[in-house]
């Protein structure tokens, strides 16, 4: 029985339940990572036994579904998209804005899909978006293409994010603490085509890097539905 089956227990002293403790969960999670989650520490926010939560949830790992089915909750837009493009790109948006509100998304994204009510309207939404344009296997296929480009972009910007933290430099802070380094490789004309990328290649910020490779992705995606051609 999964954690969206199994009945919650009958009310005790000190109100508690699944919601509760799921907010906590994200509370203690966007405040330190997912090392700062534990039912022990969860249940200490709650001001409960740590015993009580196990009636709730049996693993740390049920926990974490219960999180990221709580922010999967964030990514549906309010209103109906007008094509599949927009489905899409509005979801992917969606999940990258979820992603940098809460950073520990991009740690659990990916992996078998969500079974939470929130996750399988995510999924239903992607799948609706595409129904009808190919065969089923197809939509799947480019389902899954464009979220693994998501996942992949949000764990390197996320990564990137985290850099900068623990480094307490900038990106443009690193990139210039490692010009005499780069400049040297680069000099001894081993990596032409990385020379050229980096004297003369168009840096852009994360955003833009994220919606020019979505766009990429889904212009794949638009030749594969229109079917071979001609």
């Amino acid at each position: 029985m999964t954690v969206w089956d199994r009945p919650e227990p009958p009310t005790r002293p000190v109100p508690l339940d699944r919601e509760r403790i799921v907010a906590a969960a994200v509370a203690l999670a966007d405040e330190g990572g997912l090392e700062a989650v534990s039912l022990r520490k969860v249940a200490g926010r709650l001001d409960a036994g740590p015993m009580r939560l196990y009636g709730y949830i049996a693993t740390k790992e049920e926990l974490f579904d219960l999180m990221v089915d709580e922010v999967q909750a964030e990514i549906l837009p309010e209103e109906p998209p007008g094509d599949w493009r927009e489905a899409l790109r509005g979801i992917a948006h969606g999940t990258r804005r979820a992603a940098l509100r809460h950073e520990w998304l991009a740690d659990l994204l990916g992996g078998r899909p969500s079974l939470g009510p929130n996750g399988l309207a995510v999924t239903e939404a992607k799948l609706a978006a595409l129904d009808g344009l190919a065969d089923v296997d197809t939509v799947m296929r480019a389902a899954e293409t464009v979220g693994a480009y998501v996942t992949g972009a949000l764990r390197r910007e996320i990564a990137n994010l985290r850099a900068e933290r623990a480094t307490g430099l900038s990106k443009r802070d690193w990139q210039r603490a490692s010009g005499p380094h780069v400049t040297r490789m680069l000099a001894t004309g081993r990596f032409p085509a990385l020379t050229r990328a980096v004297h003369d290649g168009t840096h852009v910020d994360a955003e833009t890097s994220f919606a020019t490779g979505l766009d990429w992705v889904l212009d794949a995606v638009a030749a594969k539905l229109a079917g071979p051609s001609a």
